[in-house]
């Protein structure tokens, strides 16, 4: 299954390893789960975490080794047409842009974000929800 993981979910599985999100994390490191990334949306995760990298306790260092990690497994996406302005923030239009051109469902704790994105062929599922759509 190839998804977008929305900036949310990568940050709540490096905040606590108790979680739906950091399962998807495992999932995606052993290959049960295919990621697909764009640019913008890699800068994005790094923003995201540098930000709060004292709330994550992660160093620049750590947080560079995530996005390589990210990188090493994931699915570069080339996005050739954008569907902008759709959503109420145009961060989240970049995740919709991502998940359309690569076929995939967006996985994030913001549903009510992502409201109307079944018109595009695609679904925003929550992490629980996907991890029980895989076992």
């Amino acid at each position: 299954m190839k998804i977008v993981m929305d900036t949310n979910v990568l940050f709540a599985g490096l905040y606590s390893a108790n979680g739906a999100s950091y399962k998807i994390l495992q999932y995606l490191a052993a290959g049960r789960l295919n990621l697909a990334l764009s640019t913008p949306l890699l800068f994005e995760y790094e923003d995201v975490l540098k930000r709060n990298r004292d709330l994550l306790n992660l160093n620049d260092f750590e947080i560079e080794t995530v996005l390589d990690n990210l990188c090493a497994f994931g699915q570069s996406q080339k996005i050739h047409f954008l569907w902008r302005p759709y959503l109420p923030d145009a961060k989240d239009d970049m995740v919709l842009e991502l998940a359309v051109a690569s076929h995939a469902n967006i996985v994030t704790h913001n549903l009510k974000d992502f409201a109307g994105v079944e018109k595009f062929g695609v679904a925003a599922i929550p992490p629980k929800t996907l991890l029980e759509r895989l076992t």
